[in-house]
């Protein structure tokens, strides 16, 4: 591959990342012109790859948006799923792991993976409904179970929400340990079919590797079988837990829902009291104010017959005064 050439490719790697960090309603415009350059640039292949990529809903653009701008949480579920295959794997080996500890390591990353999408979600407008955030985080959940390997999903470029792995997908996602007493060392198998060996001269295979071949598979078919049991009876428990944990929720509501009913009524019934008081209280302060207006009446009528008394009393005395001279 010429410089040249794979320095166009690393570019156009580049406009794709790009295009999937950009605002949802941006997204087809942006394509379809990365698409149209690319095309003008002689590089049709990758135009028409790119003009293939369809706009993810508003869950699946969500989780890309937390693999490009929430990294180090996003490897966090990762690195807790690569644990809990590698557990697996040790167990299903007739070795000791832990296999709650990665379980409790992913389910934290989760919970806070999926307080992060809320907020991407609330940041662009949408609001975090339970359906979106169910689709959210199930794609998380089966991100962390592939764990990014070739061939599987890809973080950061999801097209569409993501199923949890199938039985035999599953199966393949478990790592592989070795015979005896000193396992080998574990690796996890791409997700791929396994190559059929070529069969013997004349077409038949040997009774010997026929039953090698058939314990094999048995083997991988137990092993993947003990997987899936696992992850079902921990996603129960789990899910027991989470149960457990609402209805007592629920219980601890219902009762503070009761108290508070109760505090209404008791406030209610005093607010009646209090009302019954003040319109009382009212009544009387009318009435003492109509008494005291009368009675301010009946003190001015009095002070004005006192002058009037005075007036005449003084006009007496005037009229005595001039008589007695």
């Amino acid at each position: 591959m010429s410089k040249k050439r794979a320095a166009t490719e690393n570019e156009s790697v580049g406009d794709v990342d790009a295009l999937f960090q950009l605002a949802l309603p941006e997204f087809t415009a942006a394509r379809n012109a990365l698409a149209l350059r690319l095309k003008k640039g002689g590089h049709a292949d990758q135009a028409d790859a790119v003009k293939g990529l369809q706009k993810p809903p508003i869950s699946a653009w969500t989780v890309n948006q937390l693999f490009w701008k929430h990294r180090g949480a996003f490897d966090q579920l990762l690195d807790a799923g690569q644990k809990f295959r590698t557990a697996q794997a040790a167990q299903l080996g007739g070795r000791s792991a832990d296999l709650r500890g990665p379980l409790e390591a992913r389910r934290e990353a989760l919970a806070n993976l999926s307080k992060r999408a809320a907020q991407v979600l609330r940041d662009v407008g949408n609001s975090p409904s339970p359906d979106v955030m169910r689709r959210i985080t199930t794609t998380l959940e089966a991100l962390s179970t592939y764990g990014g390997l070739q061939g599987t999903p890809q973080p950061g470029r999801l097209s569409d929400d993501v199923d949890p792995p199938g039985f035999e997908t599953l199966a393949a996602l478990v790592p592989r340990v070795g015979d005896g007493n000193a396992p080998g060392p574990s690796r996890v198998l791409p997700f791929q079919a396994a190559p059929k060996k070529k069969a013997r001269a004349g077409g038949k295979k040997d009774p010997q590797e026929q039953e090698r071949e058939r314990q094999a598979e048995e083997k991988a078919r137990l092993a993947a079988a003990k997987a899936a049991v696992q992850h079902a009876e921990h996603a129960l428990r789990d899910a027991r837990k989470h149960a457990e944990q609402a209805e007592a929720q629920l219980k601890k509501a219902a009762a503070r829902t009761k108290e508070a009913e109760r505090d209404l009524l008791e406030i209610e019934k005093e607010k009646a009291a209090v009302d019954r008081r003040y319109e009382k209280a009212a009544a009387d302060a009318e009435a003492a104010r109509q008494d005291a207006r009368g009675v301010a009446e009946r003190a001015e009528a009095a002070a004005e017959s006192v002058e009037d008394s005075e007036r005449e009393l003084e006009k007496a005395r005037r009229e005595l005064t001039a008589l007695s001279d």
